[in-house]
């Protein structure tokens, strides 16, 4: 342990966000508390406080190691347990209106791609491990308590497994729960001002089904992606290897158009997608199960950076801050990074005489760059007219620039590399300033300019 800064730290929330968080904290308290309402499986079995347990969740590579950073030999663990190791993004085909399908390339890099109970229980063990861990189940938060002296965290008020009440002291508390309830009821408890937040409202239903993977599966992509056109067929798909020689299928589309949940209407719009990949692969696989929906209304960042004062003692962390269009598969990885900035920010903190003072000021500026990268995709979501919300100033041009920076990665490698590591977290956004970078989109958005005025002079002469 490093040089301990507090007696208890309490963590709300047994998902990934929670786990990551308190393997962050056991380096700087004596005693880490995990709370968790459900009661845990032993296996990998899908829970009722994970909503979207029975559906895709992606592991970014960033998000990956951020876990090895945490729990160290985790990949070999979800290997060990039968996850899917892929190249990123050689082993993706993405069909994108306008390439079908994107090009190929072998990076370096790999992830893995296995179901969410799955990932959660070989966390769930590698977290077992650390002794001053114990992570209470069954367990339901009432509220967080306020000290004596105002906005300052004393502890957490449960409902413990036995249904009785009690209150657990703590020093740091980090709400990992997923919505930021116990968080938001504790600003109003102390007259303090919520966050404000930004929502982007696509209303996203998808319909997910396992298939056994059969053997004419085909050899050049282990994870596919076909992605909608919001001018056209807006709906979309992907398949995604599990454990135990399993793909997961998912179908989604956006503001009132809904996946059915029966076999024949599912396998119908599989067969009406822009391309018949996903139908294919799957038309004579044998499904598993049954078919499982899930409804997702609105990506939401809370701006807790902007809030003039936060009580001392508590953090937010993951969804409860910010949670995504889960189709982007950014959520896990996001909350994850964060843990580990946190532990970055303790390891930093901890020689200093308070390093729990103030703590919420910086934990906030160290995760807002983390936010701000897939916030960005989330944005473009307002592709569709109908995305409920306000849209990002110069939006237009940040289609252009997506666009141009599509159609450059598409022809020239480096740029796919570099665009590609963005998207899974290992690298920074401001690459995309640089002068010289900046330049070759913009030669390339005349290109695109020039092609569309090309495109309208025959209609204009008509």
């Amino acid at each position: 342990m490093a040089i301990a800064i507090g007696g208890t730290a309490v963590v709300i929330g047994a998902g990934i966000a929670g786990l990551s968080a308190a393997a962050a904290l056991s380096q700087f308290f004596p005693h880490v508390i995990v709370l968790e309402r459900d009661e845990l499986p032993a296996g990998p079995t899908p829970r009722p406080g994970v909503a979207q347990g029975r559906h895709p969740h992606l592991l970014l590579v960033g998000g990956l190691r951020a876990l090895e950073q945490l729990f160290p030999g985790c990949g070999d663990d979800l290997a060990a347990a039968g996850a899917v190791r892929y190249r990123v993004s050689q082993d993706i085909r993405v069909e994108q209106p306008g390439f079908h399908p994107y090009p190929q390339r072998d990076f370096g890099f790999f992830s893995y791609a296995m179901s969410r109970p799955l990932l959660e229980t070989v966390v769930r063990r590698r977290l077992a491990q650390i002794s001053n861990v114990t992570v209470r189940t069954a367990t339901r938060v009432l509220e967080i308590v306020a000290a004596s002296s105002g906005s300052v965290v004393q502890g957490v008020r449960i409902e413990n497994e036995d249904k009785a009440t009690e209150t657990l002291s703590a020093d740091l508390i980090i709400d990992a729960s997923g919505r930021g309830v116990p968080t938001l009821a504790f600003l109003k408890a102390c007259g303090l001002a919520p966050p404000q937040e930004t929502a982007i409202g696509i209303d996203v239903t998808y319909a997910t089904a396992q298939f056994s993977i059969p053997d004419s599966a085909p050899s050049d992509w282990k994870v596919l992606a076909v992605m909608g056109d919001p001018r056209g067929n807006r709906s979309g798909g992907g398949v995604f290897p599990l454990e135990g020689r399993r793909w997961m299928v998912t179908l989604a589309a956006a503001h009132g158009d809904k996946p059915p949940g029966d076999p024949a209407g599912y396998m119908q719009l599989a067969q009406t997608l822009r391309t018949a990949t996903i139908y294919n692969a799957i038309r004579s696989a044998e499904r598993i199960g049954d078919i499982e929906r899930f409804a997702f209304p609105a990506s939401v960042r809370r701006h807790f950076e902007r809030l003039e004062s936060f009580p001392r003692g508590l953090l937010p962390l993951g969804d409860a801050i910010c949670h995504f269009n889960p189709i982007f598969g950014q959520g896990m990885s996001v909350a994850a990074i964060e843990a580990c900035e946190l532990k970055k920010l303790l390891t930093a903190r901890s020689g200093q005489a308070d390093p729990l003072g103030g703590l919420a000021a910086p934990y906030f500026a160290a995760i807002t760059p983390v936010v701000d990268t897939p916030w960005g995709v989330a944005n473009l979501d307002f592709v569709f007219p109908q995305t409920r919300g306000v849209r990002p100033e110069g939006f237009e041009g940040t289609l252009m620039f997506s666009a141009a920076l599509n159609r450059l990665a598409a022809r020239e490698p480096e740029i796919h590399k570099i665009s590609t590591e963005i998207q899974h977290f290992l690298r920074s956004t401001a690459v995309y300033r640089d002068p010289a970078f900046m330049q070759r989109i913009q030669a390339e958005m005349a290109a695109m300019h020039a092609e569309m005025q090309a495109a309208m002079k025959p209609a204009a002469g008509a």
